[in-house]
């Protein structure tokens, strides 16, 4: 099936030779995501940054399998593109590799735990359109649960519902959120082994919230550091929120 690329633009334009770019590069990803069937392209436009980072390019690769994004700032929509085409590549190859060495896994060593990312693989990616407590109320709605008969007069009503979890680092957190594709994701830190959220801050950075029960201190500790620092790579950067 043949890879369909949709352009969404923001204040500002998309001229035929920019859709042409991308229309010669998209066979790359039919090869890096055999299930692959959509590729959505946004370009925006924000005046109030700065010139070199004025132009935002986003895109997604939507399949029957999981959602791969990625983003980039740029002076121009070219510039913009080609820094979120790399990173967009190379998370479509990690998680091609990940997959092949499961399978290899699999036929050797019998059925392993599942992957984070096989975990999750049916959650629906959140809508970025929509205020996530709406999608919220709709996935509770669509539980379809009737109420207790002695719970009807309640206003208020709290459902809990309990994972399990795996400790991972901050970095294999942030792969994770990437790959289903949500805005944020709770793990365990598997450095410290505090319950702790990785989310998107502004641009192509990322925050982190753990908790600590025996911390004092009504200050929260805050440090930042870049992804992969103990690889040597500085592509993006997570910080304490």
């Amino acid at each position: 099936m043949t890879l369909q690329v949709t352009y969404t633009g923001r204040n500002i334009s998309i001229p035929d030779a920019f859709k042409e770019h991308v229309d010669h590069k998209s066979s790359k990803i039919e090869q890096l995501a055999d299930k692959g069937q959509r590729l959505e392209v946004k370009v925006s436009e924000n005046s109030h940054r700065r010139a070199d980072t004025c132009i935002t390019v986003e895109l997604t690769v939507v399949g029957r399998g999981k959602v791969v994004r990625s983003e980039a700032q740029a002076g121009d929509k070219f510039a913009a593109f080609e820094i979120a085409w790399n990173k967009l590549t190379e998370r479509l190859r990690r998680a091609r590799d990940k997959k092949k060495s499961q399978s290899r896994s699999n036929g050797t060593l019998g059925h392993p735990a599942p992957s984070v990312g096989e975990a999750l693989a049916d959650v629906p990616p959140v809508e970025t359109s929509r205020p996530l407590y709406e999608q919220v109320l709709d996935a509770e709605a669509a539980d379809n649960v009737p109420p207790q008969e002695e719970e009807i007069d309640v206003p208020i009503r709290i459902r809990r519902k309990v994972f399990a979890a795996e400790p991972m680092s901050v970095d294999a957190a942030v792969d994770a959120m990437e790959l289903v594709g949500h805005d944020f994701y709770l793990y365990i830190d598997s450095e410290t082994g505090h319950p702790s959220a990785v989310y998107r801050r502004r641009g192509w950075t990322y925050g982190v919230i753990s908790l600590d029960a025996q911390k004092t201190a009504q200050e929260p500790d805050t440090e930042e550091r870049a992804y992969r620092a103990d690889n040597g790579t500085t592509r993006s950067h997570v910080r304490a929120a």
